[in-house]
């Protein structure tokens, strides 16, 4: 996937991709050498910034391990990450989408434990939200994760997938194509398409029904 690297300017290595991307891998910024280090309060920085949006990532696209709940899939990704941290290179914000990529990670072997096992799924309901069903604020949050869930399944899984991290939880680019394991290019046509679609079915719902979220303005795939 990966072509040539050659250094560039201001310590920083960059890699053209089979498609011509040109992807910037910058130093490890201060949190993430702390936490390479075993500091504690670098991980908590870590945590705080990324913890919640996992959750709501893993409770709005398909875990592949129905009887598995988020919650578990994100503490198992947290342990692989802090056993595997020195493996990363990067930014604080460079760090979701490798956490997030080792979270679809988990949940694929999950699915094939589940399958080995025959193990059957069970209906999701609000006591499978845990803490991800609601905001610090307590306000409950489960009809709109359900909307949302709704919304992307009628994407296809690619495009549901994509959606669900740019726009849902907010990862860039370069964070999607690392948690999806696509390249940059993929990304940015899965969510072109994923917009022209939304906008379409969007636009074909009543005034009063509630909607999930509404994409933003049509990108040129070329430049996300």
């Amino acid at each position: 996937m990966l072509g040539r690297r050659h250094a560039d300017h201001a310590g920083e290595e960059t890699t053209a991709d089979g498609d011509g991307d040109s992807l910037t891998m910058p130093e490890d910024d201060e949190v993430v050498a702390l936490a390479k280090c075993g500091d504690q309060a670098a991980w908590a920085t870590l945590y705080a910034a990324h913890a919640g949006r996992l959750l709501v990532w893993l409770g709005t696209v398909a875990t592949g391990a129905p009887c598995t709940a988020a919650e578990d899939i994100a503490a198992e990704a947290w342990l692989v990450a802090a056993r595997r941290v020195a493996d990363f290179s990067g930014t604080s914000s460079d760090f979701a989408g490798w956490l997030f990529g080792i979270a679809r990670n988990v949940s694929a072997n999950g699915r094939r434990k589940a399958v080995r096992r025959r193990t059957e799924p069970h209906a999701f309901g609000a006591d499978d939200e845990g803490d991800l069903g609601r905001t610090d604020g307590g306000i409950d949050r489960v009809d709109l994760l359900d909307e949302v869930r709704r919304t992307l399944a009628r994407l296809s899984p690619r495009e549901a997938d994509v959606v669900a991290c740019r726009d849902v939880v907010g990862l860039d680019v370069a964070g999607t194509a690392e948690a999806l394991g696509i390249r940059p290019t993929a990304v940015r046509i899965a969510h072109h398409r994923a917009r022209l679609r939304l906008r379409g079915l969007l636009d074909q719902t009543e005034p009063d029904e509630p909607r999930a979220f509404l994409p933003g303005p049509r990108r040129n795939p070329a430049t996300g």
